[in-house]
């Protein structure tokens, strides 16, 4: 067992701060260090299955998740104009009651995670970057920003999708891609008539709506483009409200409410996938860092946090590191395949606007995976 070791975390996003839990929690030494010194979140509200939920009861995190956030079961499936079609019936045996679906603010997760760090006394070093890592098979040499140098048994790259850790140590993986959609987001106050996640199918785009809180909401709508385009911010309300022309029901009354001060977010959607081993040497990649995946299956910030427990428990069963690395890969690499690979399909459908029943069958049937234990 690996108790006596220190690890450093290069990031402190979910998939850090999950990875810093998760060894904390098992008494490990951890430093974990974000570049940015004001440790600031971007994003909106983002929705969360119950196998996240899972997860997350598994940090010690999931009542104050569900106390600040929002939980329900199923998928509501409508049509463009708001007309309920079906629903999509997400409990499962295999989450033991947990429910299976969400949303959250995202700075509402990062400050429950931030304080469950602090009970755990990881105090992250704030506003300094790694500059170079020399990777070695026991120990790795650690360069940072601000001069220092330290020496560590584990290094965990949790540096996100432009990770520069893969971009030093796995030269070979491609640079994200673009998928084919903007993703729009706009926070508004929840509609009395939407209590779980909504999906609003056959219209020009695919557009949801999903509780974050008990008074919150938060909308997507993915818009179809060859290029990545780049909006501008002072004219998106326009652009939107040009964009969800024709749609009907509780999205027409989003629509008008649009304005200049609306909370709107809109980024391409971009995929990296290590398509190999996620270590080298005693260095190793996690959460987007390893294989960022698109929005369709609510299950990035899942499988990030998935990531930082499993590398825990193999850390501390194993005798050394490269054992605890090769058990990490072999569960998690299938496992956020199917989500990255299912997710592009479903990608794919929504802007070949293929049928509600076809999208839904693709994430119903990533579901029954990803419902059963990681």
């Amino acid at each position: 067992m690996l108790r006596d070791i220190k690890v450093l975390i290069v990031g402190g996003g979910i998939a850090g701060m999950a990875a810093a839990i998760a060894l904390r929690n098992g008494g490990i030494a951890v430093d974990l260090c974000e570049r940015d010194p004001q440790w600031k979140v971007y994003g909106a509200g983002i929705t969360i299955t119950g196998p996240t939920l899972r997860a997350m009861g598994r940090l010690g995190i999931l009542d104050d998740v569900l106390e600040e956030g929002y939980a329900a079961d199923g998928i509501d499936i409508c049509s463009a104009q708001g007309k309920h079609l079906f629903t999509v019936d997400t409990k499962n045996d295999a989450l033991g009651g947990i429910p299976s679906a969400g949303g959250v603010l995202r700075p509402v997760l990062h400050r429950i995670m931030q304080r469950r760090l602090q009970t755990l006394g990881v105090s992250p070093i704030l506003g300094v970057g790694v500059e170079d890592i020399e990777a070695g098979a026991s120990k790795s040499r650690v360069r940072f920003e601000n001069g220092s140098v330290a020496e560590y048994d584990l290094i965990v790259g949790a540096d996100g999708i432009y990770s520069d850790t893969r971009t030093r140590l796995f030269p070979q993986t491609p640079a994200p891609r673009y998928a084919g959609q903007l993703c729009w987001r706009l926070m508004t106050d929840r509609h009395p008539s939407i209590e779980r996640r909504t999906f609003f199918l056959g219209g020009l785009a695919k557009v949801g709506l999903n509780p974050v809180s008990k008074d919150q909401m938060y909308m997507f709508y993915l818009e179809a483009q060859p290029v990545p385009l780049r909006r501008e911010e002072a004219g998106q309300h326009l652009v939107l409200h040009e964009l969800m022309e024709g749609y009907g029901g509780v999205l027409a009354e989003v629509r008008d409410g649009l304005s200049a001060t609306s909370n709107i977010i809109c980024r391409p959607l971009e995929t990296v996938f290590v398509d190999g081993a996620w270590s080298n040497g005693n260095v190793v990649l996690i959460g987007d860092a390893a294989h960022a995946t698109t929005p369709q299956l609510a299950s990035g910030a899942g499988m990030g946090i998935e990531d930082g427990i499993v590398l825990a428990q193999e850390v501390f069963k194993a005798g050394d590191i490269p054992a605890a690395l090769q058990s990490f890969m072999d569960r998690r690499y299938g496992r956020c395949k199917l989500v990255v690979d299912s997710s592009l399909e479903i990608s794919r459908l929504e802007r070949e606007r293929a049928a509600p029943e076809a999208q839904t069958a693709v994430v119903e049937k990533a579901l029954v995976h990803l419902n059963q234990e990681f």
